[in-house]
């Protein structure tokens, strides 16, 4: 499992980032086709990477606590 990041666009529609796979981003008209489109782009790349005998990359997750000003 991966996670993602939608961002909301001021000129509409939503993009979508995979930040353990830095080359995988996409988007979509609404939050809901972002995260399709998330979803098969992320299996496109993984199985491209199986396909060329590539590591899968693996998930580490940790969270950071920042204080705004």
């Amino acid at each position: 499992m991966f996670d993602v990041v939608i961002v909301a666009e001021s000129e509409g529609g939503y993009s979508v980032f995979v930040p353990e796979l830095p080359s995988v981003a996409t988007q979509g008209e609404t939050i809901e086709e972002a995260r399709t489109n998330a979803q098969e782009a992320i299996e496109g790349y993984l199985e491209v990477m199986h396909e060329d005998g590539l590591p899968i990359p693996s998930v580490h997750r940790d969270r950071v606590a920042v204080h705004a000003a």
